[in-house]
């Protein structure tokens, strides 16, 4: 669910197509035995239409084997910084939640920048829910319970495509996971500051990652909020959401901020801040008691929001 990189990696774009060209670092390939978990689990690729006047978008959809009727749906949208990774990025991890809840899930491939600026990479994500409510009976999937889901970078596009639903009239979402989110392209809280130069995504990494999907925009007045959804001025009308993240990373406050303001708003957050957690810890280290704890946090909240 989140890019394993060192501190200063996208300081600079010289290394990225070395870097695309494996899974992204301290991360293994994802096989297709993996991904259907044992049998439980059927894998399909479909190509679906894009945005207007953009090329088509890949969605990987994972459906459980034996349904009993229509099932919810985990709609992810993978981490990598907005400029790494593909639609198996984070996937394991989500389809476990999936696996005990019965659910499908389906994985969208987005452009990346720099190649794709905002907003092809958000208006992919969005397309690509479009079409997956539009096909759930097809799919076998309940559209009224379909949860956006994303870690890091996916996280703050999961977080963007609820606002996109919201003010577009799209799809009614059920909720929005969102594993440290990436949200606010001004990258001058406290804690971005704190962890300059230290953990596996710095404020030098992420100011580079937020560069490649804005230009000169970045930090400035005109970003949009379907860029960064700390942006949004009313975060009003949103479907619940559970929000964590590591008390030691880049990310802490400014996703504490978007809870309270969601609750300021009169919505529902759900907010666990990991202590001593870094970007990534419940991948790097997934047997630590605070990595197991983190999982099932996030598994009890999908339950108790899926439950009739």
């Amino acid at each position: 669910m989140n890019e394993m990189l060192p501190p200063g990696t996208f300081s600079d774009m010289t290394s990225l197509e070395k870097m695309r060209q494996g899974p992204p670092p301290g991360t293994d390939p994802v096989s297709e035995e993996t991904l259907t978990r044992g049998g439980a689990y059927t894998l399909e690729e479909r190509v679906t239409p894009g945005p207007q006047g953009a090329p088509d978008i890949s969605l990987l959809i994972c459906r459980p084997t034996a349904p009993t009727g229509p099932v919810p749906a985990l709609y992810h949208t993978h981490g990598g910084g907005m400029i790494i990774g593909d639609n198996r990025v984070g996937l394991p991890e989500l389809l476990e939640l999936g696996e005990d809840l019965g659910a499908a899930v389906v994985s969208v491939e987005y452009r990346l920048a720099p190649e794709t600026p905002h907003p092809g990479p958000v208006e992919d994500c969005y397309a690509g829910l479009v079409w997956t409510a539009r096909h759930a009976e097809e799919l076998g999937i309940d559209p009224e319970r379909i949860i956006v889901a994303g870690g890091s970078a996916g996280g703050g596009l999961a977080a963007a495509v609820a606002l996109m639903a919201r003010d577009c009239s799209g799809p009614a979402l059920l909720g929005q996971m969102l594993m440290c989110p990436m949200l606010d392209d001004r990258n001058d809280t406290p804690s971005a500051h704190q962890m300059a130069g230290l953990g596996v995504w710095d404020r030098a990494a992420n100011q580079a990652g937020w560069t490649a999907l804005l230009g000169d925009a970045r930090g400035t007045d005109d970003v949009s909020p379907h860029a960064a959804p700390a942006r949004a001025t009313d975060l009003s009308g949103l479907p619940p959401a559970f929000i964590d993240v590591g008390s030691a990373e880049t990310f802490r406050d400014e996703d504490v901020a978007y809870a309270s303001r969601i609750w300021q708003a009169g919505g529902s957050a759900e907010l666990h801040v990991w202590p001593g957690g870094f970007h990534g810890f419940d991948i790097a280290a997934p047997q630590a008691a605070i990595s197991q704890d983190a999982r099932t946090a996030r598994a009890l909240w999908l339950r108790r929001i899926l439950s009739p």
